[in-house]
């Protein structure tokens, strides 16, 4: 573990002034038209879930084809599906990672301890770096480190950042020797003083960004998309300093909930489509609190009051306390549906829907599309836990403890010199046999991303004694990549974007298998449907990759690529010649059928 420190002095800024509309037909929601009031009443969000789920009696489609047209532009030998993978990766890398989560507290003279509790509980967004920037006597004092929040943080670390306000940030990655440089808070100084920035998200013009800073002298010292938005704030010419973040996100393409630090103000935005979540909260004391979800306000006791809105900005000083500033017209919201099925915690609300809630009902719609005969429902934990319990209570079968997970495993081990099969799976999940032994079983997972974990899933139950295994996916079948700050493989290894429901089956060497029907998602979802971002599922991208190149396998947008932008383009495999994003990428899965 590695972990750094550093001081940034800061000029005095001038007093913030009154906010400014922007474009005044702000709305809160589609059907709004009046934009909200310069300094909000802050209102908690109606109580999650609303909608009542609907359900379609059907015949189970375990043979719906997920094939997607794109497949055909890269070469693939079906008559051996391992082929299909690359052996390099572990088990951990068989789901969707969300890179980071950020946090910001204003106005608690405990901001930094807060922060790191906060982290804490934000911890499943990101395990390979942790930092805090916080503010005393008006320096920017920051640490951050390689490894989880405990890791970086003890008394003395935290001793070292005193002050009222803190930012903080726990972040995802693949990188090696790279990475520290990568950790945010980044902490920058400008000629009007410094200001400190945690960005959760993903920037899909980053690279035309950067090569035109470049072009204009700027320097880059790391490879993350979030540098640049430091960049822009610098060359701004607006004023006061709020507004040069304004002038910088105005051209920005993509997803981003960031929180901003600077002398006496703390600033979170939030996208206009709204991608990646942030929620707004306050302490008894007063203190405001802004978290990627919910679960970090109910660890420091902060009261959840509601979203940051998609393309706001709120500022929060001592003077003038919480206002809103409407960033720029947004579009219909198009929120992280991935959020519900795998990357939040159950107990957190998110885009004002109980995560736990909205995770039961896909287990009952499971149970009522996709039924089977069956004698015991158990789980892949822990994402698949409660979808597996509503599974359950839809079906009246007993749910029960099949699968045992360890909690003391890292994401790095010590292989047998001996290979033992499945040795990754069977160190982090051990089956019970009791539970499993001439049983007809149901398993319910929150997603199959390469198909490689589930087959090594379904191989340990019925070594375990099962007699049938059945798999139930509490998503639609995911056949795109995405490119709004989630780690996801290219779309050439993503198992439903080449196979159909039934060579799936075959592959992971289940009895039955059945996802979630993407229209049952929707329908679910009600009214809300159309705010959400479905492009893993569908391939419709609401802001396209102007740049979308082909992940190659390892490689992520903005994680621990070395040296100038040509390595960064280096992560990336070309599409075929004269391949046009917009003509031929949405048509294609437009066709697709899911």
């Amino acid at each position: 573990m590695a972990a750094t420190a550093n001081l940034s002095p800061l000029s005095s800024s001038s007093t913030i002034s009154k906010p400014i509309f922007k474009n005044p037909s702000f709305a809160l929601n589609p059907s709004q038209k009046t934009p909200f009031s310069l300094f909000p009443k802050i209102l908690p969000q109606p109580s999650s879930f609303p909608c009542k789920p609907v359900f379609h009696t059907q015949k189970p489609q375990f043979s719906i084809s997920s094939k997607n047209p794109i497949s055909d532009f890269f070469s693939t030998n079906k008559s051996d599906p391992e082929d299909y993978f690359v052996s390099s990766f572990t088990d951990d890398d068989d789901k969707p990672r969300e890179e980071c989560g950020v946090v910001g507290i204003f106005g608690d003279p405990e901001a930094s301890r807060l922060c790191y509790l906060a982290l804490h509980a934000l911890q499943h967004r990101g395990q390979e770096g942790a930092g805090i920037v916080a503010v005393n006597n008006n320096v920017l004092q920051s640490v951050t480190g390689v490894g989880l929040v405990s890791e970086v943080f003890n008394e003395s670390k935290l001793d070292q950042l005193p002050g009222e306000m803190a930012i903080g940030h726990v972040r995802y990655s693949t990188a090696g020797s790279s990475m520290l440089k990568n950790v945010q808070p980044f902490v920058a100084g400008y000629r009007f003083g410094s200001v400190g920035v945690a960005h959760n998200g993903n920037l899909v013009n980053y690279r035309a960004l950067r090569a035109m800073l470049e072009d204009n002298g700027s320097i880059f010292n790391t490879s993350s998309d979030t540098e640049v938005v430091l960049h822009l704030i610098a060359i701004s010419k607006a004023r006061p300093f709020f507004l040069r973040i304004v002038d910088a996100c105005e051209k920005l393409e993509g997803a981003y909930s960031m929180v901003f630090v600077t002398e006496d103000k703390l600033v979170a935005v939030r996208d206009p489509f709204g991608f990646r979540p942030l929620v707004m909260g306050r302490r008894s004391n007063g203190a405001v609190v802004f978290a990627s979800e919910t679960c970090a306000l109910d660890l420091i006791e902060a009261t959840y009051e509601r979203e940051v809105y998609p393309g706001e900005v709120l500022v929060v000083d001592k003077k003038d306390g919480v206002q809103s500033l409407c960033l720029m017209r947004h579009p219909e919201p198009k929120q992280c549906i991935f959020e519900h099925i795998y990357f939040a915690l159950p107990n957190s609300v998110v885009f004002g829907r109980s995560v736990y809630e909205s995770r039961h009902v896909f287990g009952e719609i499971l149970a009522t599309e996709a039924p089977v005969d069956c004698d015991v429902v158990i789980a892949v934990p822990d994402s698949g836990v409660v979808a597996a319990l509503g599974y359950a209570s839809k079906a009246g079968v007993p749910f029960q403890q099949g699968l045992i997970r360890s909690h003391y495993v890292g994401r790095t081990f010590i292989e047998p010199s001996q290979k033992i099969r499945d040795f990754g799976v069977k160190l982090k999940l051990s089956p019970v046999r009791g539970v499993l032994e001439g049983k007809r079983v149901v398993v319910v997972d929150d997603s199959i991303v390469r198909g490689t974990t589930s087959s090594k899933i379904v191989r340990l139950i019925k070594e375990a004694g099962a007699k049938e295994v059945h798999m139930r996916i509490a998503s639609p079948p995911i056949i795109g990549s995405c490119y709004y700050g989630v780690d996801t493989p290219s779309s050439e290894e993503l198992i439903s974007n080449r196979m159909s429901v039934e060579e799936i089956r075959e592959f992971i060497g289940c009895d039955s298998l059945a996802f979630l029907p993407f229209e049952s998602l929707k329908k679910m979802l009600a009214s809300d449907s159309p705010n959400f971002c479905y492009a893993c599922f569908s391939g419709k991208y609401p802001v396209m990759p102007r740049e979308v190149k082909v992940k190659r396998v390892g490689d992520f947008l903005d994680d621990g690529l070395n040296g100038p932008i040509d390595s960064i383009d280096g992560g990336w495999v070309k599409g075929p010649p004269n391949f046009n994003v917009e003509k031929e990428i949405d048509p294609l899965y437009q066709q697709s059928k899911i």
